[in-house]
């Protein structure tokens, strides 16, 4: 299956030239020759081959790979990058134009990855170069690790692990080394180092339709940073199981693709391939250290996590795994200007977690946990029903909340009310039920650990001024009168801090109403449970109303009153089950008893 992609482009042809001319612009230490369209080379602001005295650092290959290899141009890394087309090799006259600028008495490496093309057409330019007098060493690198021991002369590709090959050289040239020991070092960093990339997409190359050769529901394990087919096609794994398999692949013992064995330190780098997000970048590196730690045995020295060498727009990541020891460590921790770097990756690791800190007054008040009375009291037995009556009803509203949420803001307001309901049916058991004003409190505890987001803040905003209304009165019982003060208490607080009032299409629209009919009802001398009941007919009118409303708080602000007029408000909604729910429990509660 092909469809049409969307990308932020111009010209197809001229998505090089663009992407250098943006990133000089971005980085005042980077230039590039001005021989477009044929040579694209960006190097170093700071350096000329008539007057530079280090040993230069020299990689490229063809383009898509973004940082790599322009990305890490900069004092300690490369000193120039040569780039090709998409996919494509740089051509040997733009490869030898770089290898002029920056080359000075002291010669200069090339950093090449291990594919035909740039073997060959690198390889022709350090000839080249050669025959006009310049000093040139040359360093292969191939550490993919997903396809079994390679026939023939093709060899093993070069992936994102030649990133720590140009900082382990870049770092050992900006150390005055000669040429031969930056080529030795670049060289046995080379030798060390493995890595396994994992796909869950094709990547998409400007101007061209998508081949979804997947298929819904597969991933691709050892693909090429081209997305070349890789050693298989799989169902989707979680990233546990699929880190297991890469570090599996990596480490085999009997490939022996990298000299690494129980009890050496390592360092580990997770790549993604361009259309991953930081957050499952981050939850790939988390999996990924345990495991090599208790299942390979290896101690983690470095981690780097992020895109560094991508594949387009492709959704996937790689890992590499380097022997880590004093020296390589040096290198790679010795300090760079390359833009695409990363920085605080550097020294020993802290302990990863530290206790949350603890309120003072909660450690004055008592070292013991809250727990539920022996023996419920009337008031007690009351707020039982009507907290789990309440809770149980969002939970099984969960989904319509989404539903509508979906088309009005993000998507997770019943996602986000279940994790506070089910967090107060869990933690009630432990509620001083008896003490409505503490039971309040807890209340807003559990949903502050628990809810996040803006609905969180506000819900524990909400019980914890409630808490404090009620918090001066007696155990032995709240009165009506008093719990409706404490929800206009609450309201109150939630309009100051919150911003919203009636009309705002908000939680306070099913809430207000129903704080003003219970008010008016127990003034009238009306029962309290009927004055209850009545109270949350009206929240459920304000939630419903709220169709009518132009948002003027909130994600749904952004939406347009034709989307609005389609769905009523989540958080009302929410708001007015909830309460709806609390009165009816109470209401069969006084009328069983």
């Amino acid at each position: 299956m092909a469809f049409p992609t969307k990308k932020l482009i111009d010209d197809p042809i001229d998505v090089v030239t663009e992407f250098i001319e943006g990133l000089v612009e971005t980085y005042p230490g980077l230039q590039y020759l001005d021989g477009f369209p044929l040579v694209k080379v960006v190097l170093r602001a700071d350096v000329s081959a008539a007057t530079y005295d280090k040993v230069a650092v020299i990689s490229g290959g063809g383009s898509g790979h973004e940082p790599a290899h322009a990305g890490f141009v900069g004092e300690g890394m490369l000193t120039a990058a040569v780039c090709g087309d998409i996919f494509s090799s740089p051509p040997v006259d733009s490869i030898l134009a770089g290898i002029r600028a920056v080359t000075g008495p002291k010669g200069c490496l090339l950093i090449v990855k291990n594919y035909t093309g740039d073997r060959l057409n690198f390889g022709l330019a350090a000839e080249l170069a050669k025959s006009e007098g310049y000093k040139v060493e040359t360093v292969i690198v191939g550490d993919d690790c997903a396809l079994p021991p390679p026939r023939g002369i093709a060899g093993r590709r070069g992936l994102a692990g030649t990133v720590l090959v140009q900082k382990v050289a870049g770092a050992a040239a900006a150390a005055g080394l000669s040429l031969d020991d930056v080529a030795a070092e670049a060289k046995h960093a080379s030798e060390i180092v493995g890595t396994m990339g994992v796909a869950l997409s094709v990547c998409t190359i400007p101007g061209q339709v998508t081949s979804d050769r997947l298929g819904p529901g597969k991933m691709e394990l050892g693909l090429g940073i081209h997305g070349e087919p890789g050693a298989a096609v799989v169902d989707i794994q979680p990233v546990n199981v699929v880190v297991s398999h890469v570090l599996q692949q990596i480490l085999s013992t009997e490939t022996n693709f990298v000299p690494i064995t129980r009890g050496e330190r390592v360092v580990l780098m997770v790549n993604g391939l361009g259309g991953t997000p930081t957050m499952e970048l981050m939850i790939t590196a988390g999996k990924t250290v345990p495991k090599l730690q208790l299942e390979h045995g290896l101690a983690v020295d470095r981690v780097y996590t992020g895109s560094f060498m991508t594949s387009l727009d492709m959704a996937g990541f790689s890992i590499s795994i380097m022997k880590a020891d004093p020296a390589i460590l040096q290198r790679l921790d010795a300090p760079t200007k390359a833009p695409y770097w990363p920085v605080a990756a550097d020294g020993n690791h802290p302990p990863a977690k530290i206790p949350v800190p603890i309120s003072g007054s909660r450690t004055v008040k008592t070292d013991e946990p809250q727990s539920q009375p022996q023996q419920l009291n009337e008031q007690g037995q009351i707020l039982e029903v009507a907290i789990e009556a309440a809770a149980n009803a969002i939970i099984n509203i969960k989904d319509n909340l989404n539903e509508w949420d979906g088309k009005v803001g993000d998507g997770d307001c019943g996602s986000t009310m279940y994790r506070g309901a089910k967090a107060i049916l869990e933690d009630i058991k432990n509620y001083p039920l008896n003490d409505a004003a503490e039971t309040l409190s807890e209340i807003g505890s559990s949903i502050g650990r628990s809810m996040g987001g803006t609905s969180g803040i506000i819900y524990t905003i909400f019980f914890k001024a409630a808490h404090s209304h009620l918090k001066e009165i007696p155990h032995s019982g709240v009165t009506s009168k008093q719990w409706a003060e404490a929800l206009t208490a609450s309201i109150a607080a939630v309009s100051k801090y919150g911003g919203a009032s009636a009309g705002y299409r908000t939680l306070l629209d099913a809430l207000i109403p129903a704080s003003l009919v219970l008010e008016e009802k127990l003034n009238s001398g009306d029962d309290p449970c009927t004055a209850f009941i009545l109270s949350s007919e009206a929240a459920l009118a304000g939630a419903q109303s709220t169709v009518e409303m132009q948002a003027q708080a909130g994600r749904a602000t952004y939406i347009s009153g034709e989307i609005l007029s389609t769905v009523p408000d989540p958080g009302a909604m929410a708001a007015a089950t909830w309460f709806r729910a609390a009165a009816l429990a109470v209401k069969e509660k006084h009328e069983s008893t």
